[in-house]
């Protein structure tokens, strides 16, 4: 519904711009770097799908992971998995392609699933933090607040929010005025990229872009920031060494996702000043949209005792 709505107001901008595709620059213009970052990118791709689709698969196949906590891993394997396609095919062939452009509609589809799951990652990661506080801080409470319909409102919400977001973002593009210019220096079609490359004046839709951008770093980073300050309140509290072992356990794998997440996202998104900066933007921007993907479902996984054990009992069924 949303794409249908998205092709009519582009073929109402066609009068407006006369920009039909954008040339995407690419990670960078040395012939001998293609095919070896082809591989790479290759591999990471395939890596990536296998890694979350695992991930989700055992969640989904065993019972004794159907609690909160792994609703939601299941959920942010499921945006990594979607995500993975965002990006990956183009830039794949990219590689091997001597023609580097993407459709005027192409781009704002890309800009716009690239910022759903984004900020539904965001609001998801938000969740598991509200639900390791619950975890901790209250668990005779635990199974009464963090019910089944909880959760699922919870994770209704994060994609829903995502989506309004995104629809934000993707409306302020469209309205944007390119004419000849259609030279992006990206691999992708990013909104700050687009927004330096418009002629146009864009600081009305840039300021809606960031209060956007700052309402959902804001909102989630506080809600974040607030359960750990709880946690660790809670924690100091605690006299023995084995509640400071199980609060550390519990937290480890959301905090480092969490770390990764806002932090590679911050660097990807600061506005370049020079030649260099663009450059530092593009290495920031394919952990973010690459490598982060990829080590989701490894750091939840790797000490992870029941998700070893639900992949042994997996395997067993499978060889029996």
């Amino acid at each position: 519904m949303f794409l249908q709505t998205l092709h009519v107001k582009l073929m109402d901008m066609e009068n407006d711009s006369s920009v039909t595709e954008f040339i995407l620059m690419g990670l960078t213009d040395q012939s001998e770097l293609q095919l070896p970052l082809f591989v790479l990118f290759l591999v990471n791709y395939t890596a990536t799908v296998i890694g979350n689709l695992s991930l989700m698969s055992l969640i989904f196949l065993n019972s004794h992971l159907h609690t909160p906590m792994y609703l939601f891993i299941l959920n942010l394997s499921f945006i990594d998995f979607c995500y993975s396609f965002v990006f990956t095919p183009k830039m794949l062939m990219s590689f091997v392609s001597k023609n580097n452009t993407i459709s005027f509609t192409g781009c704002m589809a890309q800009l716009f699933f690239f910022c759903h799951f984004v900020n539904s990652e965001c609001y998801v990661l938000t969740a598991m933090a509200y639900d390791r506080y619950v975890a901790i801080c209250r668990p005779l409470l635990y199974t009464v607040v963090m019910s089944p319909r909880t959760c699922s409102l919870l994770m209704f919400s994060s994609h829903l929010l995502g989506l309004s977001t995104a629809i934000v973002h993707t409306g302020c593009i469209i309205r944007l005025r390119f004419c000849d210019s259609k030279v992006i220096n990206h691999y992708m079609c990013d909104t700050f990229p687009l927004l330096e490359l418009s002629r146009g004046s864009s600081h009305a839709n840039e300021l809606v872009s960031s209060v956007a951008v700052a309402v959902v770093v804001v909102v989630s980073s506080l809600i974040i920031v607030s359960s750990y300050a709880l946690i660790l309140v809670n924690v100091i509290h605690l006299s023995s060494s084995k509640g400071w072992s199980k609060a550390v356990s519990t937290c480890s794998s959301h905090i480092i996702t969490v770390a990764l997440f806002y932090g590679f996202g911050l660097f990807a998104h600061i506005k370049p000043s020079s030649a260099e900066s663009v450059v530092q933007r593009k290495f920031f921007s394919v952990v973010y949209t690459f490598v982060l993907p990829l080590l989701n479902p490894i750091i939840y996984s790797l000490r992870n005792k029941d998700v070893k054990l639900a992949l042994k009992r997996t395997l067993k069924r499978i060889t029996v």
